[in-house]
């Protein structure tokens, strides 16, 4: 009942436009459907974000009107409103979250408007974005043919997942890659530490509540990646979010550069 209660009111805040603003000429989500930080509250800050994501994704990966784009934890669709804003129309945008509100918004307010983006909520349990879903099922696979994505995109996700998690999504993005594909994702890497911590004490800040903070040893993540046929291309150190790396991964054998 609860449920269906909280899906009815989303329906008609969506109705009455009372979850969404409009600026610069783009669709946003109102400030408290705002994912990644209170800084994003402001619209321009949240709308230049999700541009330099689309602008990193040009310059770095090729990002072109012909491309398919995966977006794992798309939220309520900032990079999807930086491409449109950026680039326009793409051959395929698919978003993937666990978040029911946030993939509400993103069809009401973007699938209607670019029938090539789409968006799938997936009921996997997180505990701390979705902790009354699913346990992640031993041969997950997510609803996409084989090697159908040029680029997978990954934005402080593996930051809140857990080793298994985080491993069956590597095998999956293998599985979704085409042959020249590339991953972009963003993870808390260092050396010489446990080979994967939830919260760890003393590191970056003090961090709250169930995964706020998941830390990967480089070596033990790079090996993860390995074995699941994938390997990292790049690694940059502490450049994003909280001091997060960006990592691009590849399936072809490649040297990780610092």
């Amino acid at each position: 009942m609860l449920t269906l209660l909280r899906s009815a009111g989303r329906l008609v805040r969506s109705t009455l436009g009372l979850d969404s603003v409009r600026f610069r000429g783009s669709t946003l989500p109102i400030k408290s459907m705002r994912f990644c930080g209170a800084h994003f509250h402001d619209d321009e800050a949240f709308l230049s974000s999700g541009e330099a994501e689309a602008k990193r994704l040009q310059k770095e990966f090729e990002l072109a009107k012909e491309s398919a784009v995966l977006d794992i934890g798309c939220g309520t669709g900032r990079l999807p409103i930086g491409i449109l804003s950026i680039i326009g129309e793409i051959a395929a945008y698919r978003g993937v979250d666990v978040s029911e509100a946030a993939i509400a918004w993103c069809k009401h307010h973007i699938e209607p408007r670019h029938p090539t983006f789409r968006f799938t909520r997936i009921d996997i349990r997180n505990a701390r974005y979705n902790p009354s879903g699913g346990r992640m099922p031993e041969h997950f696979r997510l609803p996409y043919d084989d090697a159908c994505f040029d680029i997978i995109y990954l934005f402080s996700v593996f930051s809140h997942l857990l080793t298994p998690d985080v491993s069956t999504y590597l095998k999956e993005f293998r599985r979704l890659l085409l042959p020249t594909g590339k991953v972009f994702l963003t993870a808390f890497l260092e050396e010489g530490v446990a080979d994967c911590e939830e919260n760890p004490a003393d590191y970056r800040q003090q961090w709250k509540g169930a995964l706020h903070c998941v830390r990967y040893d480089r070596r033990f993540f790079a090996e993860l990646c390995e074995k699941e046929g994938l390997s990292i291309e790049q690694i940059r150190y502490a450049t994003e979010t909280d001091g997060q790396s960006a990592v691009t991964i590849a399936r072809t054998s490649s040297t990780a550069k610092s």
